[in-house]
């Protein structure tokens, strides 16, 4: 990954980090570049924080960012949704000043006197003043309705917070200023009157909301046809914080995903239109043993090439999987339980104080990792670089005696196979479901030691398994596996190069069939397994809460087995 792809990330989690914080809504996570709490995305509209594109967030300022992040956190906080959506108006440039004004109120609460939080402070500050500059250097703002919506927004956020406009702004803005005013200063009054209270706020906000949109209004009744056109062009950009060059190569793609209309009209159910074709196999026995004994030592030759201190990994992964067990009582202590047997000793030797008793507990491997890889076809060409990072990985974690087990997911067949021939047969019945033949690959079971499945693994660098990708029900598939084991904490890898795709039954359902599933499924598995999307040049966040988008091309380096290592220490749960 590179060194940009990897801060990005890396200040994106100490963003929502700060926000979860903050806010206090624990269940707040990234998905693609939007917020959501839980399946529900947070709206965020204001223009001033609208911006949230992976390359710009790598591109600008950390203060910025965490600017918006503070600024979020404040409205999560103060501001109550219901209410909100249930005053906020229809017409389009009300309910742009009406949410800019809902927004300013909750950034308020950082401005008082009385706070403590000057970082968040400076924070919103820094962030509310590049969108300002890069508003007023775009044009926009030299319009007549671009130069009246930053005036209401400067002038509301000046009295609100009782600070003076930036120089830079107040000379550009006093024109239109001294004309407004007048006109909504009894308004402007009441918001600053009554800033810590939603409801009353409110309707002073929406009557100043009416008052601009009216004027607005009343001065496109007069205007042509080009200028009207634009007018909506201003509105439009109004609502988005100007982006500058944000080097478009250096973003990671994000996996795209949407709503599947067949998914909901079976009212969020799964359908699989046949089993009978369906297998589970151990993947080893679908290569001849001559071939995976040769495709075994291509794969220790590409190994000797890569430079990763197993051993160190090892000891790594034993830091931030084991967990502490208890392991009988350590005697003989100056604190702790009072042990029973010591206490004539408080008779015959008075200043005796080793009359106690702790627990003991030791470091224990208390945790099964489980690998699930994507082996649909466009991940062939990646097939070396993640038989080489599984293969590190098995080997450390079995070094340090914790539990490993290598799954893959494909089909049968190309285009639905067998089944898609039935379905035919059927006269095509309307929204079949899942239309090909499942196909499960076990290369290395939990239980079989590492040095055992050596060759198993191997079988990764098969080329023709790998056809088409069913996610979801792979998913299912691997939790139920992990959920039967004993261990305490149980972790899930997907490994993957983009979004669920088997053609027969996305053409037959609609493209998002398969993506909802998935989607679904490890919202059902989340508080059961820690599930982890590893991304091979792409960022799974749609997917996946917890997610890394790794280089394509160098898989297995010491740079990425670090971030791996991060990933599993930041949610250790002792």
């Amino acid at each position: 990954m590179k060194p940009l792809k990897r801060e990005h990330q890396k200040r994106r989690e100490l963003c929502v980090s700060t926000l979860r914080a903050l806010s206090n809504e624990q269940k707040l996570h990234y998905r693609g570049d939007h917020l959501y709490i839980k399946n529900e995305i947070v709206p965020v509209h204001a223009p001033h924080l609208r911006e949230q594109e992976a390359a710009s967030i790598a591109a600008t300022d950390f203060i910025i960012q965490r600017g918006k992040a503070d600024a979020i956190s404040l409205r999560l906080r103060y501001s109550d949704p219901e209410l909100h959506r249930q005053l906020c108006p229809q017409a389009p440039i009300a309910r742009l000043i009406f949410e800019i004004l809902e927004q300013l109120r909750c950034e308020s609460y950082a401005a008082h006197p009385s706070t403590t939080l000057l970082g968040m402070k400076t924070n919103i500050e820094a962030n509310f003043d590049s969108w300002a500059m890069a508003f007023y250097h775009s044009g926009m703002a030299d319009t007549h309705l671009g130069n009246l919506l930053f005036t209401v927004v400067q002038i509301s956020r000046s009295r609100l917070n009782a600070i003076p406009v930036s120089p830079h702004i107040e000379d550009f803005i006093e024109a239109t200023r001294a004309g407004i005013v007048p006109i909504i200063g009894s308004e402007l009054a009441g918001l600053r009157r009554h800033r810590q209270h939603q409801s009353q706020y409110a309707q002073y906000a929406l009557s100043l909301a009416a008052i601009i949109d009216g004027m607005i209004e009343a001065e496109q009744k007069t205007k042509d046809e080009t200028e009207e056109n634009e007018t909506k062009k201003i509105i439009s950009s109004f609502s988005l914080l100007l982006d500058f060059e944000n080097p478009a190569n250096e973003s990671i793609a994000t996996a795209a995903t949407g709503v599947s209309h067949a998914y909901r009209e079976n009212h969020s159910r799964y359908q699989i239109f046949t089993t009978a074709y369906d297998r589970e196999v151990h993947a080893a026995k679908l290569v001849r043993q001559a071939l995976l004994t040769q495709l075994r030592e291509q794969l220790d030759s590409q190994l000797q090439h890569q430079g990763i201190n197993v051993r160190q990994l090892s000891r790594q992964l034993a830091n931030c999987l084991y967990q502490p067990q208890r392991d009988g009582l350590q005697y003989g202590e100056e604190e702790g339980y009072i042990d029973g047997r010591r206490l004539s000793q408080l008779l015959s030797s008075p200043n005796e104080r080793r009359l106690f008793c702790q627990e003991q507990y030791r470091p224990s491997p208390n945790s099964t990792v489980s690998f699930l890889i994507d082996c649909s076809g466009s991940m062939r060409e990646h097939v070396n670089q993640i038989a080489m990072l599984i293969d590190t990985m098995v080997k450390a974690l079995g070094m340090a005696n914790i539990d490993s087990e290598v799954l893959g997911f494909t089909t049968n067949s190309w285009n639905g196979g067998k089944a898609h021939g039935d379905w035919l047969k059927q006269r095509r019945p309307r929204f079949p479901g899942r239309l090909n033949e499942r196909c499960h690959l076990i290369f290395k079971e939990a239980d079989r030691h590492w040095r055992h499945a050596r060759k198993d693994i191997a079988a990764l660098l098969k080329a023709d398994l790998f056809k088409e990708g069913i996610d979801g029900e792979a998913v299912d598939w691997a939790c139920k596996r992990l959920i039967q084991r004993s261990e305490q904490r149980r972790i899930l890898f997907v490994i993957s190069d983009g979004c669920p795709m088997d053609t027969a039954t996305n053409l037959t359902n609609d493209k998002y069939y398969l993506d909802n599933h998935l989607k679904e499924v490890v919202s059902q598995y989340q508080d059961q397994v820690e599930i982890y999307g590893l991304g091979v040049g792409l960022d799974l966040s749609p997917y996946y809460r917890y997610n890394l988008a790794l280089d394509a091309d160098k898989l297995v380096s010491q740079v990425h087995i670090n971030d791996i290592i991060r990933l599993l220490a930041s949610r250790a749960r002792y």
